[in-house]
């Protein structure tokens, strides 16, 4: 495997070339250089209360202010009378009538329930999670909050998209047509397969900002992270977290422009990130600060896999084989080994995703139920347009940048 001649930092700080390559992490970049030279500045925190009750939730910097909503540690109950499911994660902000901001919010739950929160019908209505909606002042008051997909599970993380919908992705692949999952928990109770993205509309409304509750199907079935699109190349870009094993990175090709229809329609192309003239190259090891890379892109056949099973049985399929069945896919064909791709987002034509635990030793193989990745993480910017990969920053210790998530 071979890498281009580094950039040296100097040319980084000094040309306009550098900060469109490390975008909006460039202070990243520079980041373990100048640590080494001063010590970071510590700002004071203060004890503040909280503008909705009066309560200490956070401590902040000095002359700031905040107000919260829906806080768990009691029963909250929506406007459209759903209990809020709690279990918070990966969100989008939208603007919204009247200077409002519509916040899609996912629900992280995992493990077959009794029954789906929320109104509508639900894609499984024994998944728990899903989506809510929140319109909400500039100021942090509440004026609207309803269920706008239900019956998911896993919600993570997912992406903002230009055409104003949130896609919320399902890490996890449990169905009734897999075996327990990682908890050991039985998965007979569901009724659909898992592991798929869903479009969610941003609206303030109800009617207006429904999921369809029907899965992508043809973007994959697997351990979604994140997702973000890029309209100079019409792709969408997946991120896969997969804790056990090495995480891919792929592009989903929509039969239409979501840009000109205003959404994002399943029956398109899935493909997975391979790096040109090396065969599982291992970018979850170590890399030379802004090692760039070729790339190609190689097809996955099968996207969206059922597998056999009897209603009420266990299934035979175990979780570890159906987590791994779209990458090893790509496997086949070479395609690049990361170590648990999380966040990620598109700016300008370059699409910008962490590793969280990239950066140290090579792993030997292609699996590590410890924990795939020996490093404290990476982050990666691929370049649409000319198919480069380059790695933008990696982290030399927990003080540096500690396994990195969610990137905005």
């Amino acid at each position: 495997m071979s890498t281009e001649q580094p950039v040296e930092r100097r040319t980084i700080l000094k040309t306009a070339a550098a900060a469109s390559m490390a975008g909006p992490f460039a202070g990243l970049v520079a980041a373990p250089h100048a640590a080494a030279a001063t010590n970071p500045r510590t700002v004071p925190l203060e004890a503040v209360a909280d503008e909705r009750d009066g309560v200490v939730r956070l401590h902040v910097p000095e002359g700031f202010r905040y107000r919260s909503f829906h806080d768990t540690t009691g029963t909250v109950v929506l406007t459209d009378g759903t209990v809020l499911p709690g279990r918070h994660d990966g969100m989008g902000a939208f603007p919204g009538p009247d200077g409002t901001v519509v916040l899609v919010r996912n629900h992280e739950i995992n493990s077959p329930v009794p029954a789906a929160f929320g109104t509508g019908t639900p894609y499984d209505p024994r998944a728990g999670g899903g989506t809510t909606t929140i319109q909400v002042t500039l100021t942090g008051e509440v004026i609207r909050s309803f269920t706008s997909l239900n019956g998911t599970m896993m919600n993570c993380s997912g992406g903002q998209m230009p055409w104003g919908s949130w896609i919320t992705c399902e890490e996890t692949i449990n169905g009734p047509d897999v075996g327990p999952d990682f908890t050991g928990t039985s998965n007979i109770p569901l009724t659909k397969p898992h592991g798929f993205i869903f479009e969610v509309p941003a609206s303030a409304f109800p009617g207006s900002g429904q999921s369809t509750r029907q899965p992508i199907r043809s973007a994959g079935r697997f351990a979604h992270e994140a997702v973000s699109y890029d309209p100079h190349s019409g792709y969408l870009y997946l991120t896969e977290d997969d804790f056990g094993f090495a995480s891919g990175f792929y592009r989903y090709k929509p039969p239409t422009d979501p840009m000109v229809v205003g959404r994002l329609e399943d029956g398109g192309t899935l493909e997975m990130l391979k790096v040109a003239g090396a065969w599982n190259a291992h970018l979850e090891g170590a890399q030379e600060q802004n090692a760039t890379y070729r790339t190609e892109w190689v097809p996955i056949a099968d996207p969206a896999p059922t597998f056999p099973y009897t209603p009420g049985v266990i299934a035979p399929t175990s979780n570890n084989t159906a987590i791994t069945h779209v990458a090893r896919q790509g496997w086949a064909q070479g395609a690049a080994y990361f170590s648990r791709l999380e966040g990620q987002v598109a700016r300008d034509g370059v699409v910008y995703f962490t590793s969280t635990e990239g950066g140290g030793p090579a792993e030997a193989t292609n699996e590590n139920p410890a924990g795939y990745g020996n490093g404290f993480g990476q982050v990666w910017a691929y370049h649409a347009a000319s198919g480069k990969l380059r790695c933008v920053f990696q982290s030399t210790g927990p003080d540096v940048l500690d396994l990195p998530d969610n990137i905005t």
